[in-house]
């Protein structure tokens, strides 16, 4: 068996418990989903700071420009840059898939409050350590944050990259996607925007960076035995983490349940 088909052989039991997660099913109507999202965008914000610590590590960002590392990996990682950070949004207007999501969010009136607060304080300077103490979100979506965090910290690209590639939106079910084409039928219009950004993520992710990114693991980890016991590591708790994210987005969306009874 290949490396990169042992590292998604060890982490299939956890990707299948998050598609297979109650959280799905307890997302029943347009409040479920404001709370839902509203811990969510936190997973779709770092999923972007990933991104671009990939970048820093891959490629050269620098003035003057210099050659920097493997050219097939640059290519990989600047393509996945381009389609994620500048993609276009449902009227055709670049966007990152970020700024898809906070729209999205929007156009459901759910509350940005608290990743308005993240990405403000990030701009002032301060550390995202500190920052996640100044915010009212579930202790996991911290948690989340702050382990992606540890690893872009660690500079070690194929663990930033394993982080990246797996766990991501892709996780999400077709009964999410086909519950929210549900809501729109029944004439919940303002759901349209987070469904294109469901779908046109997922649809990126599996046809184009998906194969991307596991090509760009393979690159990264070679031969190094250390580097692919390593990356599997990272992937593991990454997904325990995700699952830690939707136990306590489930937790929130009962407890707002029991409070509107």
């Amino acid at each position: 068996m290949m490396q990169i088909e042992k590292l998604q052989a060890d982490i299939q039991p956890l990707r299948s418990s998050l598609s297979n997660h109650p959280l799905y099913g307890k997302i029943q109507n347009l409040e479920d989903l404001k709370v839902f999202t509203e811990q969510h965008i936190f997973a779709v914000w770092d999923f972007m700071s990933l991104l671009k610590a990939l970048q820093r590590e891959l490629t050269c960002v620098e003035v003057p420009w210099t050659p920097k590392g493997n050219p097939v990996v640059r290519r990989f990682i600047n393509e996945i840059v381009w389609g994620e950070e500048s993609d276009l949004d449902e009227n055709g207007k670049p966007a990152s898939h970020f700024e898809m999501y906070h729209s999205a969010m929007k156009s459901i009136h759910a509350n940005t409050s608290q990743i308005d607060n993240l990405t403000t304080l990030m701009q002032s300077g301060i550390n995202i350590h500190e920052a996640l103490t100044n915010l009212s979100i579930h202790p996991s979506t911290k948690k989340f944050v702050e382990f992606t965090f540890q690893v872009i910290q660690t500079r070690k690209a194929h663990l930033i990259a394993a982080v990246f590639t797996f766990g991501r939106e892709d996780i999400i079910p077709d009964m999410f996607i086909a519950l929210l084409k549900e809501m729109k039928s029944n004439g919940h219009e303002n759901v349209a925007s987070l469904l294109y950004y469901l779908e046109r993520h997922i649809e990126v992710d599996g046809g184009e960076h998906g194969p991307i990114a596991l090509k760009m693991i393979e690159e990264l980890c070679g031969n190094d035995e250390h580097k692919w016991t390593e990356a599997t590591q990272v992937a593991v708790k990454s997904l325990e983490n995700r699952i830690e994210l939707w136990n306590g987005i489930l937790e929130v969306i009962e407890e707002t349940k029991i409070g509107t009874a």
